[in-house]
């Protein structure tokens, strides 16, 4: 599967801070993967309350998404130009209560302690305020997707929550999300009360396998686009068997303890 790499990602080491400027060219270069990027952002500003407060996005990497929140907060663990803050959502370097969202884009299967966000979250999140996540989700067709034509580790029978920490991009299991917010839903509502899992949407079977991702070829041209949204539209009666992604919102809940 080699011939598929992207030219421009090939052989670069994931963690590599310089991968993010390259990761940036791939999706001005690819507009079918930006169109995904569009969507998801859009779907992202659509899940936020209304009013004031600041809205911070983690693990912005090479992203666009402040042509959709304007003066979204851009963050990321490692430092780079496309970012207003290094922050690691383990830590946030926000005050209590002042946040109106926290946003992300393939970022919590990524993180070796999540729990860690949960708890910032319930702390610097405003009442009613949101964490929207857009994440791998697991279903019979992107498991077999998954473990099979993708690099990063997809293990939905992992046990626990935590995965060895290693770089900011290398450590993974895309199934993390799946296994916290399907597998051990109740498990979170009990841990963390004050985030109510308001919705799991889920999608894109085809989209962003077809479009490469970011470390691959596209393997279809830019005009089918609109054809397959089409196609993944008709499928959604069936999205549990196919889906390869989920937007997860997190809302919480007035009256909390600040932690």
């Amino acid at each position: 599967m080699k011939w598929l790499d992207h030219p421009l990602t090939r052989g670069i080491r994931i963690d590599d801070p310089d991968a993010v400027e390259l990761r940036r060219s791939v999706i001005a270069l690819k507009s079918f993967l930006r169109r995904i990027y569009e969507e998801w952002y859009s779907s992202l500003a659509r899940a936020l309350p209304s009013g004031d407060g600041p809205v911070v996005e983690l693990g912005s990497g090479p992203g666009f998404l402040g042509e959709f929140v304007p003066g979204v907060i851009r963050s990321d663990v490692v430092l780079h130009r496309y970012i207003d803050s290094v922050a690691d959502a383990a830590c946030l370097p926000f005050a209590s209560k002042t946040l109106r969202g926290i946003m992300m884009v393939n970022v919590l299967h990524h993180l070796a302690k999540p729990r860690g966000l949960f708890s910032e979250a319930t702390r610097c999140l405003m009442d009613h305020g949101v964490v929207v996540l857009i994440e791998p989700w697991a279903t019979p067709w992107s498991r077999f997707v998954y473990t099979r034509l993708h690099h990063e580790p997809f293990d939905p029978i992992q046990k626990v929550w935590e995965s060895p920490e290693t770089g900011p991009m290398s450590g993974a299991n895309g199934a993390l999300p799946w296994i916290i917010f399907g597998r051990d839903r109740a498990k979170f509502a009990l841990e963390f009360p004050q985030l109510e899992i308001e919705a799991i949407t889920l999608d894109m079977p085809f989209r962003y396998l077809l479009s490469g991702g970011l470390s691959k070829r596209a393997i279809t041209p830019n005009w089918t686009f609109p054809l397959w949204a089409i196609v993944e539209r008709l499928l959604r009666p069936v999205m549990t068997g196919l889906a390869m992604f989920a937007t997860i919102v997190l809302r919480k809940k007035s009256g909390g303890i600040v932690q």
